[in-house]
Formats: structure tokens, C-alpha cells, sequence
């Protein structure tokens, strides 16, 4: 077999433009660029500094990695709880690093079992939250965590992205994995690209088609023309 990526792990190369973080995300294009290269803000005596959250390999153009992508995902589920000053999670994943020793552990398995209860042991201390509170984040970040799937090593290579609004209850019907396809969204288990049958479909094939061509249950081949479209809506 060819090796593609030249012997570096596909996890760690570049591959991703802000606009298909995005999309995949479902989280807005400037957030992402404050999360991963920082933001200049304005206040009463000038303006200050935002420093990242998140460290990439390539700013210029900016594009991430497919770990970056798992690390943004993950710190989603914090954003969409508690809407807070990002310096004080900045505060508690540094207390993560410092914990694990370990590079992006976000993206590790640790940060799974250990790591869930001391980042909110962490951060709950940081913003006074109650236990209700603490308990509520934890669920959060539970339902994003079990969207990711780990190697033998304990590091993501698998990331189920929400398709749809609820966050419960989302299937796992499209994958990004970075050995297939590119790191471009797929249907699960198939290694189809969505992207493709969306073109197809506005194209003028009918799902029958795509079904007769590709050999994939009709109800994938549905999801994944529906989230390309709805994320094609949404940008």
C-alpha cells in the first residue's frame, strides 16, 4: 500500500480550512479563529489581547488539524454550558497540561476518565458554579466525548460531528476520519464522501440512484445529503 501522508500520522497534518471546522463544528468561523490564533479586543484604555486556546501548526493560511478538530469540539461543550470568560478555562486546561503531560489532552483518552473531574474540579472552583451546575457541564461534555473514538494508544481518530440540533440523541451516521478520504466527512463504515452525494443529489440523481450505485442504506444516504444541505443553509 502507497503511503500518502509520507510516514506522519494523518491526525497531525494540516488539512482542514476555518470554513470546514465550521460547518463540521457547527460553530462560527470567528470563534475559531479566536480560539486558535487569538483576537485583539477593545476596552475602556486601548485594547488587549485574547491568546489562544487551542495550539496549530498553520496560521497563515489558517488550517487546522484533525486533533484540533476534536480539541474544538470538546471545548464546545464548555461554551455551550457556560458562556464565561474564556481566560478562566484557559486557567483550567493549563492545570490539564500540567496534570497529563501529555500533548493536546483534549484529544487522549485520559481526558476521558481522569481528566472530565479534574477539569471541572478545575473550573467549577474557577466560576463559583454549584454542583448542580458541575454536574450539567459534565453531562455536556459526556455527550461530545462519546462522539469520539480513540486508537490502542488512547489519542481520537474517530469524530462522529452533531448533525443535527439536539444534542441528544444525534446518530452516528457521518464520521470524520482522517485515514479516509482525506480527513472529509464520510458515512460511517462506508468511507463515502457526503459531500459527494450532495452534488450528485442536486444534480439531479434521485436517492434511489445514489442507494443502486453506492450500495448504502437509503436512511444514510438521506442523513448525509441533509447535513450537507443544512450546513450549505447555514454559511
Amino acid at each position: 500500500m502507497i503511503d500518502i501522508y509520507g510516514g506522519k500520522d494523518p491526525r497531525n497534518i494540516p488539512s482542514y480550512a476555518t470554513g470546514d471546522a465550521a460547518r463540521y463544528l457547527n460553530i462560527p468561523k470567528q470563534t475559531i479563529r479566536s480560539w486558535t490564533i487569538g483576537r485583539k479586543y477593545p476596552v475602556n484604555k486601548g485594547e488587549k489581547y485574547f491568546h489562544p486556546l487551542i495550539e496549530v501548526q498553520q496560521t497563515k493560511p489558517l488550517t487546522l488539524t484533525f486533533t484540533n478538530l476534536v480539541e474544538l469540539h470538546i471545548l464546545r461543550a464548555i461554551r455551550h454550558h457556560h458562556k464565561i470568560d474564556l481566560d478562566k478555562v484557559r486557567t483550567a486546561l493549563d492545570y490539564i497540561d500540567e496534570q497529563f503531560k501529555i500533548p493536546h489532552p483534549l484529544a487522549h483518552q485520559t481526558f476521558q476518565t481522569d481528566g472530565v473531574n479534574l477539569f471541572i474540579e478545575k473550573y467549577g472552583s474557577l466560576i463559583n458554579a454549584s454542583q448542580k451546575g458541575q454536574l450539567a457541564l459534565k453531562e455536556v461534555l459526556k455527550i461530545h466525548l462519546d462522539r469520539i473514538e480513540a486508537d490502542d494508544h488512547g489519542t481520537a481518530i474517530k469524530l462522529y460531528p452533531f448533525t443535527r440540533s439536539n444534542l441528544e440523541n444525534n446518530p452516528k451516521i457521518v464520521v470524520i476520519d482522517p485515514r479516509i478520504s482525506f480527513g472529509r466527512l464520510v458515512i460511517a463504515d462506508t468511507g463515502i464522501p457526503t459531500a459527494i452525494l450532495a452534488e450528485r443529489y442536486h444534480a439531479g440523481d434521485s436517492i434511489e440512484e445514489l442507494v443502486y450505485d453506492y450500495e448504502c442504506d437509503p436512511l444514510k444516504i438521506e442523513e448525509a445529503i441533509r447535513c450537507e444541505m443544512n450546513w450549505k443553509t447555514a454559511t
